[in-house]
């Protein structure tokens, strides 16, 4: 597959308040993305996305990230079924994150281990405890 594209802002004004989209991936070629679900709000997880997994994503409405431990591009649910329906990207205000409002599908979880979310634990005096 071909490396995707996109353009860069020529000022600062352009990234911040211009309609270009012009995402700032960081030296890796990553930028960070923040899957939120579309109803409930809630935040389902942080994954991070190359220029092909944000095209694939624009282009095909189903989020597709990249794993930085396997270092390859992978589309969320096709081997769980956890496919994540894209109804709305936005950008932070410097191009440099993406939030994905997204409805899961399969069993509506999102976290390879099991669990709704990806944050399911909470840090109580210096210790993490479960609370899905």
């Amino acid at each position: 597959m071909t490396q995707a594209t996109f353009p860069t802002a020529a000022t600062p004004d352009e990234l911040e308040r211009g309609a270009v989209l012009a995402p700032r991936f960081d030296a890796n070629g990553l930028i960070a993305a923040v899957a939120q679900h579309a109803e409930t709000g809630e935040i389902l997880m942080l994954a991070w996305m190359n220029a092909e997994a944000l095209k694939l994503t624009l282009d095909t409405r189903e989020a597709h990230y990249f794993s930085r431990s396997r270092n390859a591009l992978w589309k969320k649910g096709e081997t769980s079924g956890q496919v994540q329906t894209v109804t709305e990207v936005r950008v932070d205000c410097d191009q440099d994150a993406v939030l994905l409002k997204v409805l899961p599908q399969g069993d509506g979880g999102a976290c390879h281990v099991g669990f709704r979310a990806c944050f399911y634990r909470v840090v109580e005096d210096g210790v993490l405890v479960e609370r899905p």
